[in-house]
């Protein structure tokens, strides 16, 4: 009769495992700084998203000190809505340490312009918004960006875990071009706006991380489009599975 009851425990015990890793919740840190942004806006895409439970780390243009935090490992994923301009090599090993960990990125609109004198963030991220020294915000026909566009959004993986089921749609926001795109990248959306850079997301791996990067996301009525908002959420998700499996 015990060796009944220590076994029908050990079951429920077993049972109830993966019932509590379903509940636990995907824990993000948000790097913010070097770059101009509505905060409330912007922060509510992920107050809004019930799977996940996250940490602001704001930082300034001169140092990439977020990589500095002794918790920074402890996060599934890293979201990167920031734009320094430099990075000491210490924070460098600390951010590349994140990938041997499987930690999943998911970097969004400005950072692609972030330390531009380290071309292995490049590779990383999978692309480039490419900035003179001193001439940073300067717009040419090759390279610059324009507010307040409509942009048409196309999907191009119709049958990937972050895009299956979203038509293709419309949100007013910021376009970029000029911006370089490294050939290994796996493009998940685009536009057919005839002054954008394309595309305008992608994945790609990186060690034993998944990688995301969506170009979109520069303002208040980009941060309330339900479909951007399905994209963010669903890259975090994505690319914390990863994490999970590891």
């Amino acid at each position: 009769m015990k060796l009944r009851l220590i076994w029908q425990m050990m079951v429920a015990l077993l049972n109830a495992v993966p019932a509590m890793a379903g509940d636990s919740k995907i824990r993000v840190l948000i790097i913010t700084g070097g770059h101009g942004f509505e905060k409330e806006a912007f922060f509510d895409v992920f107050k809004s998203n019930p799977q996940i439970a996250f940490t602001n780390a704001a930082q300034g243009k001169a140092s990439a000190d977020a990589y500095e935090r002794e918790d920074l490992l402890s996060y599934d994923v890293v979201v990167l809505y920031d734009m320094p301009k430099n990075i000491t090599d210490p924070q460098k090993a600390k951010f590349v340490s994140l990938f041997d960990r499987g930690i999943g990125l998911v970097v969004l609109h400005h950072a692609l312009v972030s330390y531009q004198h380290w071309p292995e963030y490049e590779r990383i991220i999978g692309g480039r918004y490419p900035e003179e020294d001193g001439k940073s915000g300067v717009v040419t026909k090759e390279v610059g960006y324009q507010h307040g566009v409509d942009v048409p959004v196309v999907i191009v993986a119709k049958d990937h875990p972050i895009t299956a089921g979203i038509s293709d749609f419309t949100i007013r926001d910021e376009i970029y071009w000029g911006f370089r795109v490294r050939p290994d990248v796996t493009p998940l959306i685009t536009t057919t706006h005839p002054k954008s850079g394309k595309p305008l997301g992608w994945t790609r791996d990186e060690r034993k991380s998944r990688i995301v990067y969506l170009q979109l996301g520069h303002g208040p009525e980009a941060f309330a489009n339900p479909n951007y908002r399905r994209l963010v959420a669903r890259s975090i998700d994505w690319v914390a599975r990863q994490t999970a499996a590891k």
